[in-house]
């Protein structure tokens, strides 16, 4: 029930807008891979943006803090960049 007023609403939005909304197809992540990619992280589940500069101040700062600093197990528990850094201090192979 609470999904279909969050559809009317959003719906009513856009019109009231101009925004043309575009949904990926069901079962298709694929249609966005960036987005849909984007999607799962933990930002867009945490937050709540009020305004579209809101919303780049909040995801800027998680994108840093997901590539400088949290530790990630594929790499041996060590953010991104710190991989780059010790890549580009030994040169090219």
């Amino acid at each position: 029930m609470a999904a279909n007023f969050i559809s009317r609403e959003l719906d009513l939005w856009a019109y009231m807008k101009g925004v043309t909304l575009d949904f990926s197809r069901p079962g298709k992540p694929t249609d966005n891979a960036f987005i849909e990619s984007f999607n799962g992280k933990e930002c867009l589940n945490a937050h709540w943006f009020m305004s579209l500069d809101d919303a780049v101040r909040k995801c800027e700062a998680w994108r840093r803090d997901y590539n400088e600093v949290r530790p990630h197990s594929a790499i041996e528990n060590k953010s991104p960049i710190s991989l780059m850094l010790a890549s580009a201090a030994h040169g090219p192979p």
